[in-house]
């Protein structure tokens, strides 16, 4: 984002010009929620100091952090301009995001809107009876041409509502009131509005809120307890936090994930009764600790695409495997830092995104680098071909942030490793130049920690679609990848299968498989298989197809029976060997004292 270390590092001089300024804004919001149950948001703008025949009012087409353009203006209604005597002004749309109003010899004017708002995510906003979530780029319009404008906003909480969780300053002297220096502060500050449970604690010298909406088994004492071993860990490799004051505003569901990251704050989805089940447990603290550490990564170190933002548009970067995926190999590494995984544990997790990444066959197909290009148009919109086609810049971008660690750590014996990278882009391009990277920065000091060129990873890796070799990186830490599933000789049909309406229904067929070379389709009804009707069976994990096929051998020859656009057909496939693996990670016989010496850094033994 633009310059957002100034509003921090000169804290008590912003809250002074919040309070003496409170008063004079030229944009002003009130926020209210008259019937929650319909799910409506009801916002008042207020605009002085206008000397122009119009003023264009423009709605952010996306927010930041999730990159698809998601058309907020979708769901505005009952716009309408207004005079300080109540006038009605005239307006128009003039594009999809922008209402222009005709505010000749008019200094002031006033705008009424609504926002419907029963979207269930971390990134838009959603209301009802319990509470209300504002996601602001989807809530507040701007002035064409001034994003840079303060603002004030006042929150009306319904009748029986009482609390408010944001990471926006008060302003002083007026309740429910809160100021924001420019949208980008604004729009990156998500408000919670209703009865959430707040607790807190200080850690690395910041204090910390915890705002819990939707109830739930939690453990306030543990979570409090874990939740700053999170924080302590993520600031010790960056060597300060650059927040006074940090919100957590976590949404618990029936079934619920997710997370998205702020400047001083996040929203988090979690399973409303998952917080003593150890496996979910852990889940929702690696939640928090990928979000948190986007405070630097992401939020203050980051891409030159990533700000300032152009909100009626795409941002594009090729770098999201640096700012999601590092981030992702951050949070795992940074609960095993904090002891919330053993190293078992750890290796573990670590080797699930390995087997993901090697068992998806879009891995061979696009690089990581176009798949953080892509994001915009592949990553939030996948179809029934996407695990073919494409790869996860977020698991991809976490092996490459393992093994660029690791190379560093062997080039250097031990002495440095990714962390030194990720301060030093933070210090150089953060603290003192306050601009984002370019990709061959980004490189460079890579190149710069470990004395060594890294153009190898890059173009086989980042740019390019070889398999990683994990036998050469694992190794520098004197460990191994074994293939579980070595010496197997299954038969492999390549398709996913689902029961709709009785009928076994192919929804996904895997690149040069059996199936994808001979001539099967998604959407095709399966019939049968060598004669014998397939029925959708009583144990989902376990079709009647897969018994067929599994009782068969590689190379054998089957017919099958289907329905495609209601006519039958009936196809040969050829089955062929399953390609699958699954790794476990385990140590090397006579590992050296370097590679003892590495694991014990990395793994934190």
């Amino acid at each position: 984002m633009k310059s957002f270390k100034k509003y921090y590092l000169i804290f008590i001089a912003v809250m002074t010009l919040c309070s003496a300024t409170a008063s004079s804004q030229n944009i002003s919001y009130t926020i209210s929620f008259p019937q929650p149950q319909t799910h409506y948001i009801d916002v008042e703008m207020a605009l002085s100091g206008i000397n122009k025949d119009f003023v264009d009012l423009k709605m952010p087409v996306w927010t930041p952090g999730s990159y698809l353009i998601r058309e907020f203006a979708k769901n505005v209604e009952g716009f309408k301009a207004s005079d300080l005597n109540g006038k009605p002004l005239a307006f128009h749309k003039i594009n999809k995001n922008t209402w222009r109003i005709i505010s000749k010899n008019t200094s002031k004017i006033k705008i009424d809107y609504q926002v419907y708002a029963f979207e269930i995510s971390v990134r838009t906003s959603f209301v009802d009876d319990s509470h209300g979530f504002l996601a602001p780029a989807g809530v507040f319009m701007f002035p064409d041409g001034q994003l840079n404008q303060p603002s004030t906003i006042l929150i009306k909480p319904f009748k029986k509502w009482d609390k408010i969780s944001t990471g926006l300053e008060p302003v002083k002297g007026k309740s429910n009131t809160f100021y924001a220096p420019d949208f980008d502060i604004l729009y990156d500050s998500p408000i919670e509005v209703g009865n959430q449970d707040i607790f807190g604690f200080t850690a690395a010298g910041v204090k910390h809120e915890i705002a819990m909406s939707g109830g739930g088994n939690y453990d306030k004492t543990a979570l409090k307890t874990d939740m700053a071993k999170i924080v302590e860990e993520s600031t010790s490799i960056f060597k300060e936090n650059p927040n006074k004051r940090y919100v957590f505003i976590v949404h618990n569901y029936n079934s619920g994930g997710g997370g998205l990251e702020h400047l001083n704050s996040t929203v988090l989805g979690a399973t409303r009764n998952g917080y003593t089940n150890p496996s979910k447990y852990k889940g929702f603290l690696g939640l928090v600790a990928h979000e948190y550490f986007h405070l630097w990564n992401v939020k203050r170190l980051r891409p030159e695409a990533l700000g300032p933002f152009d909100y009626e548009k795409e941002n594009y970067t090729s770098a999201l495997w640096i700012s999601e995926g590092f981030t992702a190999y951050y949070d795992n590494l940074i609960m095993r830092r904090a002891g919330l995984y053993t190293p078992e544990q750890y290796l573990e997790v670590l080797v699930n995104d390995i087997n993901v990444v090697t068992n998806q066959p879009g891995s061979r197909i696009q690089s990581v680098a176009e798949a953080s290009f892509d994001a915009w148009i592949k990553y939030y919109r996948p179809n029934e071909n996407s695990a073919n086609s494409t790869i996860s810049y977020y698991n991809k971008g976490s092996l490459l942030g393992m093994i660029i660690d690791l190379e560093i750590m062997n080039a250097t014996k031990g002495a440095k490793g990714l962390d030194d990278v990720m301060r030093q882009m933070y210090d150089l391009y953060y603290k003192k130049l306050n601009r984002g990277f370019t990709d061959a920065e980004f490189k460079s000091m890579v190149e710069k920690i470990a004395g060594k060129s890294f153009d190898d990873i890059y173009s086989n890796y980042v740019n390019g679609v070889d398999p990683i070799d994990y036998k050469k990186y694992l190794g520098y830490a004197g460990l191994q990848l074994v293939d579980e599933y070595s010496g197997k000789n299954e038969p492999y049909l390549g398709v996913a299968t689902a029961v709709k309406d009785g009928k076994t229904i192919v929804t996904s067929v895997a690149r040069n498989s059996a199936a994808w070379l001979d001539g099967i389709n998604v959407n095709d009804e399966l019939l049968s298989v060598n004669g014998s009707r397939i029925s959708p069976g009583t144990d989902p994990k376990v079709s009647e197809l897969s018994k067929f096929i599994s009782s068969a051998k590689v190379g054998d020859k089957v017919k099958i029976e289907l329905v495609r656009d209601g006519l039958v057909k009936n196809l040969e496939v050829r089955l062929l060997k399953n390609p699958a693996v699954k790794y476990k990670i385990e140590p090397l016989e006579n590992a050296t004292d370097q590679q003892l010496k590495i694991r014990k850094k990395w793994l934190k033994l």
